[in-house]
């Protein structure tokens, strides 16, 4: 995927049952894929590679973890209107997050200071900002916060930051061994 051109999305989480999202003995998991991506797309120059949630659905009538059902994974969008149009438009500009579950009542980056709150549902929360400075080769996590609030200030340094938010709370259909309801930010950066 590195050599492709003009690639603008990646699915950061799918719900199809045999998409091996976590990796195996043989591939990475998805979420090392899209860093490890955006890392090469951000030293070339192109833009980065925004992350989605599908559920990848084709089993509507019966629920099982053997089976691709909806409701797994979807995004939401930060757009002005609901048209096709201003929804496109917001997706292109990385105006929305990826979920499993996890909703998020803010995602705002003001003065390169990210903050996060979570919409509460009972739940324990674990914010990830999870990112690499520019003469990095693989991202790591540069600081972790339980709770429903966090904040993470970007510094000239870093290629960039995204958050993920895990939840307690597991998956209602959950596929892979996969424990926790997530949410994925798009990838951000230092603006002077």
């Amino acid at each position: 995927m590195i050599a492709l051109q003009g690639e603008q999305f990646f699915e950061v989480f799918n719900g199809h049952p045999q998409v091996f999202n976590l990796g195996d003995s043989l591939h990475i998991d998805t979420e090392t894929m899209w860093d490890q991506i955006n890392i090469a797309y951000l030293n070339s120059g192109k833009p980065p590679l925004y992350g989605l949630a599908t559920d990848d659905s084709h089993n509507y009538h019966s629920l099982d973890s053997k089976m691709s059902n909806t409701g797994r994974g979807w995004i939401y969008v930060n757009a002005d209107t609901l048209s096709a149009r201003s929804l496109i438009n917001a997706m292109e500009q990385g105006q929305f997050y990826a979920s499993s579950g996890v909703k998020l009542e803010m995602l705002e980056l003001i003065d390169n200071t990210l903050q996060i709150e979570v919409v509460r549902d009972g739940s324990d929360y674990q914010i990830q900002f999870i990112g690499c400075s520019k003469t990095d080769s693989e991202t790591r996590i540069l600081k972790e916060v339980p709770g429903n609030t966090a904040s993470f200030v970007l510094t000239p340094d870093l290629l960039f930051v995204r958050a993920k938010v895990i939840s307690s709370k597991a998956p209602d259909n959950p596929i892979e061994n996969m424990a926790h309801q997530t949410a994925w930010t798009q990838p951000l950066f230092y603006s002077p």
